[in-house]
This record gives structure tokens, C-alpha cells and sequence, in this order.
């Protein structure tokens, strides 16, 4: 396998590295004159002055850059009229004519515009000061690029992106596992704070969010502490909407959505109108999905249905100082759990409801060191219900509610960005806040409740080294405080834990040539034990297992390196991205090939120790022709649990080597392509964990736009075209013999008007 990657690796640097060349010519001879220009690079909005601006005399290779404090001087020019160009990244190019004059030196001073032209490729959740600049492998989707994988859930949209795979169980529940790490190891945020449902706790838990509602869609992959505390110990995704308008055009404008599949027989429709005035604007939105059961290769897939409702109102303001907003949705969710595939009268259905309110503000200081301030805020009540439905001997329904969970939470973060200081470029200091309450019944409720808050705060910190290398630095510390609340199963449970952590990062990001990065972080990160982890004692219906916690799990601490390497010119985007995770206490949900009597379900029990996950991921798009674009890319993670004085073991659920093609041509109006993934075997598991076979998935898509009235957009796909038969590692029901969906054909209408 090694020489495979490796291999791999090779044959792309070999057959792009000769169109490369990294010569310095030599500077133009300068006349021996005195005539000299000095001045300063201003940010046009803000008045602050821009250290290391790149700037040159236009038609000679005579230039510099501003220094620290954005100043800069030009010497020995040739007398005459000249232009200087000033560029950097995130501003607009300027030009200012002036005239040198012999024996004089003159100022000449450059104001540069910030643009946005350049905001799609900027993670926002990377930083919170949105620079630009990347110490970490990270992605963003957005308009167009978001469209074409709409799926009925984030792990399915995201599935195949290079170091993201899906844990499946079913496709509600299907949510994203990065670099090998899933449930409460990657944190899901809805626009920058936490979504207070409990969708990273349990295999059979969703997203409580369509993605037909999301605008925009963030992935960082590798721990996010720094920013965003406990739960991000493995990468963050970032689902962002615009129920708060950001931006907006003066009177009425939508976009109208419809999705249908027929793998599931699934339909979908989504809908969003906003009106906006000159500073201000509201909007509403509203989605509804419906599905039926899976259908395999093998036939369908009993009790794997799905529907639900999604729906919103915003509104915003923006009137130069002070922008944001406020808004209000609801999220009803009712899927269906393969219990048992021999009892066709018994179901198990998951039925959740979701209320947030939700707020961001935005505020300026002109004239103080911390000249910017956001505050944001996510208010939710979460309440969901695990039912057993039997269809009796008589035709009537028995339900028994056997798990319900009622939570309330509230998370917030005020961040302070600070002007350029000295060595520090622009940086942020910032607070956060987080509380929950959550209350566990039903006849089966395997956990005691849990009441929750934390406090923090964290710095992030940017030095500009030169023009080309920049430092990143920041540090977080986690004040946490939890309690269980007894229930009627767990009346005498009577634990509290305080809890204090630091998170940290250090990195370096290089620039040595136009269309070159390279990155790299170290970091510390930390996550705490949620409540199964600590206290489950029972069978869990949804998840068809039998869990055992141990309230002596300490805190799980991570030590773990990033490096990327990105290199993007008119035929070439090539990326390579290496990581290495070393965690204490970390926690396995560890098989132990024990069967419980009463439910049949299999032990699972909750263990800690030394584990190391590494890997990689190599991504490639070569442009063979006009609109012609061919992607390719491979994924690989191992991870081992180190015990003293024994053999290591594999951990459990580690995704198995990837290899991803697509080839695609953009005639402008439409574009027609081909996909083929290549999954192997995964045969290093963990003690009494199945290994799975690899195989292989084809794929289409096809899309036409239009514009008339508007823009419409169609979307047209075909997965598994195939029909292969095929069970995917991560899947949680691979124990009943469910496999894959198999077939199927997708098509998808935008209206944007």
C-alpha cells in the first residue's frame, strides 16, 4: 500500500515539475539619480496602515514592500512620470501616478480597497479574523459547488471529500467522520456556534438541519480547540445560512428548490424570499423532505424512511457601524431505525424537534485599539423521542416512548479584533460561553442526565515574519462544570466534575511564489467525556447495542501536527496534506464480543488509553483543455490504541484507504462528468470488529443553466450506477446484514429569481 501512495505521489509531481520554473532574474540596472518617493499603503475603510504590500513601478521591475507599520521608500528612480502599483491579498490592486523629479524626494501615498473577490476561497471558520491565511487543510462550499452534492444529510454530501468520510445508518442519521474520528471528536456549529441537539452522541442521532437550507458549508480538518473548545478535537464543519441576511439587493429576491430520488423514492422542496431595503432586510424560508425506505442491490431496506420540515424567519440590519440580525426556526425530523429485519410489525422511530433563536451582531470602533466586535448567540430547545411502534395481532398501534431527551442550551462568543500593533498583524481576543440542560427518560433511558456550562476565553495571534512567512500563535483556556441529574432508572447518580484545560496552536504559513502555500500547525487540544461515556448502563434501541460507561474517563487530551502543501497555477491545483495525532485518555467504544441476554444486543463498553491516528490526503485538478478538468485523489488514516506491555490494537471505525477520480466538461451553459471511487479492503480492525471487502462506485452527472427570469440551474446524477453490492466499514448496521443503497438517480431544479 505504501508504494502504491508513493507511487502515486511520484507519477503527478513528475509529470507537472519541468512547466516549473523557480529562476530569479536578475533586477534592472537603476541610473544613479536622487530622485526617491516614500509614503505609506492606508487601508482605504479603516485608515490602517498595511505592512508588507507588495509594490513596483509599473514597466520595470523596480519595487519593495511596506514594513511593519505599512511604510515604505523607493530610491535612485529615473526622473519622469511613473505609475506605482500596490497588491495584496484581499485588497484591490491601486495605482497612483506621480513624477520624479531630480534632487527631490516627494510623498506618495496609496490607499488600497478591501474586496471580496477572494472571500469564497477564505474559511471563515479558520480564523476570526478571515486573513486569509491557512495553517490547516480546509475546504468551503458554496452556491453552484454546494448544489451539485445536495444529499439528504451532511454526511452524504460530504462523503468522498479528501480525509471526510460518512458514518451510515441510514440516511437521516449519516453524519461526517474526519481523518478517522466522528460523534463528539468533530463539532458541527450552524453559523459559528454550537446547534445544541444531540446528533454527536449516538450513531442512530441526525443533524438536525436539511441541507437544502445551508448557503455554505465549512470543513477544517484537524483540531479547532483554539476557537472553539471541547468536541473539536478532530476538525470542525461549519453549517452557515443566511436566516440572518448578510448581504441582500433592494427589493424581492428567492431562489425555489426541488430534489427527487429514486433509490428511496425520495422528494424534496425548499423555498426562501427575501426582501431588502437600504439598511435592512427580512427573509423567510421553508423546506420539507420526504422519503421512503432504501432499496440495495439485494432489495429493500426495511424501516430506513425518513421526513421532515425545516423552516425560518430573519431579519438584518447594516447601517455602516453596527450590522446583523436575528432570527427564528423550527426543525421537526421523524426517521425511521432497522430494528430487525425478520419482524416486519415492529419499527423503531426517531422523532425530534429542534427550536433555535439565533443573533449575530457586528459593530466598528473607529479610533480604538479594538476597532472590531462580533457577538453571537444560539439559543435552542431540543426535545427527541426513541419509539418502539407494534402493529398488534388486531390491526392496533402499540408505541412505548423507550428514550426521550429534552435539552435546552445556550452558546454565545464575543470576539474583539484588534488593529496591527507592533509585530502583531490584525489579531482577536475572545470569550465564549456555553450551558445545557439536558433531561433523559423513557423506559429504556440507558444514561442519567446531564447539566453543563463552560466558560472561556482564547487569543489568536498573527506575526508577519516578512512578505512571504507569517506566525500564528494563540492560546484557549476551558473553566467546565457537569452534573448528572437523576432520572427514574438512575435515581441515586450523584456526580459532579470541574474541569479545567488550555488549548494552543502554533503555525507557520509560507508564500515563497504566486500560487504557492505551504502550512503547517502544531496543537494542543482537549475534549470531556459526555454523558454515555461516563454513565451508560443499558441497552440503546437506536443504536441496537448494549453500552457500558465508566465515570472515571478522564479528559482526552490531543497533541497533533498539520502540514499542507498547495501549489495552484492555470493547469494545476495539487494539494498534500500530512497529520499526526497522538491522544491520552483517549476513549474507544470498544466491542467485547459479549451478547446482553434481555435485548440480544451486542456490549459495547466505553474504554480509555493511549491511541495514535496519522495519515494523509492527496488532491489534484488538472486542467487538459478548455472547460476540460480531470480531479483526482487518495485518502488514507491508521490509528492504533498503544497499551503497555501488549500488542497495540487497531481502533475501531477507521475508514480504509480511498481512491477518487472525476472528469468533467464545462461547456458554460451545462456540463457533463463522470466520477469513480475505489474503496480496499479494511482489514485492520479492532478485536472482535468485522473487516469489510473493498469496492468500487460509478458515477454521472449532468447540468444545464439558464437564465431566463432569473437563473435556473438543473442537476442531474447518477449513483452507483452499477448496482454494486457492497457494505461500507463505517456503516453501524453492518451486524444485521444491510448493505449500501444501491442505484440511483438524482435529480435536482434551482430557480434563483
Amino acid at each position: 500500500m505504501k508504494k502504491i501512495i508513493l507511487s502515486y505521489i511520484y507519477l503527478i509531481c513528475l509529470a507537472f515539475i519541468s512547466k516549473f520554473s523557480f529562476a530569479v532574474s536578475p533586477e534592472e540596472q537603476r541610473p544613479p539619480t536622487d530622485a526617491n518617493i516614500f509614503g505609506h499603503v492606508i487601508d482605504a475603510e479603516t485608515g490602517e496602515h498595511l505592512p508588507f504590500v507588495h509594490l513596483v513601478i509599473k514597466g520595470t521591475r523596480i519595487g519593495t514592500i511596506t514594513d511593519a507599520t505599512g511604510h515604505y521608500i523607493l530610491t535612485n528612480l529615473p526622473p519622469g512620470r511613473h505609475i506605482l502599483v500596490a497588491s495584496s491579498m484581499g485588497y484591490a490592486r491601486s495605482e497612483a501616478d506621480f513624477e520624479a523629479v531630480k534632487d527631490r524626494t516627494i510623498e506618495v501615498d496609496i490607499e488600497l480597497v478591501p474586496t471580496g473577490i477572494i472571500l469564497e476561497e477564505i474559511v471563515l471558520t479558520s480564523s476570526p479574523t478571515a486573513s486569509g491565511f491557512r495553517y490547516q487543510p480546509d475546504n468551503v462550499f458554496t452556491g453552484e459547488k454546494l448544489q451539485r452534492r445536495s444529499e439528504p444529510s451532511f454526511g452524504e454530501m460530504l462523503n468522498g471529500q479528501p480525509g471526510v468520510a460518512m458514518r451510515s445508518f441510514g440516511s437521516a442519521p449519516a453524519r461526517p467522520v474526519i481523518r478517522g474520528m466522528d460523534g463528539d471528536r468533530i463539532l458541527v456549529l450552524e453559523n459559528g456556534e454550537r446547534m445544541g441537539d444531540i446528533s454527536e452522541t449516538s450513531a442512530d442521532h441526525a443533524i438536525s438541519m436539511d441541507p437544502l437550507v445551508a448557503s455554505r458549508l465549512e470543513v477544517v480538518r484537524g483540531p479547532a480547540s483554539l476557537l472553539y473548545g471541547s468536541s473539536a478535537l478532530g476538525g470542525v464543519i461549519n453549517l452557515m445560512t443566511t436566516d440572518v441576511p448578510d448581504q441582500w439587493d433592494a427589493g424581492i429576491t428567492g431562489v425555489v428548490s426541488g430534489q427527487g430520488a429514486t433509490m428511496n423514492n425520495m422528494g424534496a422542496g425548499f423555498g426562501r424570499i427575501t426582501y431588502g431595503d437600504n439598511n435592512w432586510a427580512t427573509t423567510a424560508r421553508f423546506a420539507m423532505r420526504q422519503a421512503g425506505n432504501i432499496t440495495s442491490p439485494d432489495g429493500e431496506v426495511p424501516q430506513t424512511s425518513m421526513r421532515n420540515t425545516d423552516g425560518a424567519v430573519g431579519w438584518g440590519i447594516d447601517n455602516g457601524n453596527l450590522n446583523g440580525g436575528l432570527s427564528l426556526s423550527f426543525f421537526d425530523q421523524v426517521f425511521e431505525i432497522p430494528e430487525g429485519i425478520d419482524d416486519p410489525d415492529e419499527t423503531v422511530e426517531i422523532r425530534a424537534r429542534r427550536y433555535s433563536f439565533q443573533g449575530r451582531f457586528a459593530r466598528d470602533f473607529i479610533g480604538s485599539f479594538f476597532d472590531k466586535a462580533q457577538l453571537r448567540f444560539n439559543a435552542t430547545h431540543f426535545f427527541q423521542q426513541e419509539v418502539e411502534v407494534e402493529t398488534l395481532e388486531d390491526g392496533s398501534i402499540d408505541e412505548d416512548i423507550e428514550l426521550e431527551y429534552d435539552q435546552y442550551a445556550f452558546s454565545s462568543t464575543l470576539t474583539l479584533q484588534h488593529k496591527p500593533r507592533g509585530i502583531f498583524a490584525r489579531g482577536a481576543v475572545g470569550f465564549s460561553f456555553q450551558g445545557q440542560a439536558l433531561n433523559v427518560g423513557g423506559d429504556e433511558a440507558y444514561t442519567p442526565g446531564e447539566q453543563r456550562f463552560s466558560l472561556a476565553t482564547f487569543t489568536f495571534q498573527e506575526i508577519p515574519l516578512s512578505n512571504v512567512l507569517r506566525l500564528q500563535a494563540g492560546i484557549r483556556l476551558d473553566f467546565q462544570n457537569s452534573r448528572a441529574l437523576s432520572n427514574e432508572l438512575f435515581p441515586d447518580v450523584d456526580l459532579n466534575r470541574t474541569t479545567f484545560n488550555y488549548s494552543g496552536s502554533v503555525g507557520l504559513n509560507i508564500r515563497p511564489r504566486e500560487g504557492m502555500e505551504i502550512g503547517g500547525q502544531f496543537a494542543r487540544s482537549h475534549r470531556n467525556p459526555i454523558v454515555e461515556e461516563l454513565f451508560a448502563n443499558g441497552a440503546h434501541l437506536g443504536a441496537g447495542v448494549y453500552e457500558v460507561g465508566n465515570p472515571n474517563l478522564k479528559d482526552e487530551i490531543g497533541h497533533g501536527g498539520d502540514l499542507f502543501f498547495r501549489l495552484r497555477t492555470e493547469v494545476l491545483d495539487f494539494e498534500v496534506a500530512l497529520f499526526v495525532n497522538d491522544f491520552s485518555n483517549y476513549i474507544v467504544f470498544q466491542p467485547t464480543g459479549q451478547t446482553d441476554d434481555a435485548s440480544g444486543f451486542p456490549v459495547f463498553e466505553y474504554v480509555e488509553g493511549m491511541a495514535r491516528l496519522h495519515g494523509g490526503e492527496v488532491s489534484a485538478a488538472f486542467n487538459l483543455a478548455e472547460g476540460l478538468v480531470y480531479q483526482t485523489g487518495i485518502d488514507i488514516v491508521r490509528g492504533r490504541r498503544i497499551i503497555d506491555n501488549q500488542p497495540n490494537e487497531n481502533l475501531p471505525f477507521i475508514p480504509p484507504f480511498r481512491f477518487n477520480n472525476q472528469l468533467e466538461y464545462d461547456f458554460t451553459t451545462g456540463w457533463l462528468g463522470a466520477s469513480f471511487m475505489a474503496v480496499a479492503k479494511q482489514s485492520r480492525v479492532a478485536p472482535e470488529e468485522e473487516s469489510t471487502a473493498g469496492y468500487s462506485l460509478l458515477g454521472f452527472q449532468a447540468g444545464y443553466r439558464l437564465n431566463f427570469n432569473g437563473r435556473h440551474v438543473i442537476i442531474l446524477r447518477v449513483e452507483n450506477a452499477l448496482d454494486t453490492s457492497y457494505r461500507d466499514h463505517l456503516s453501524r448496521i453492518d451486524d444485521r446484514n444491510f448493505i449500501m443503497p444501491g442505484r440511483n438517480v438524482n435529480l435536482t431544479y434551482r430557480w434563483f429569481f
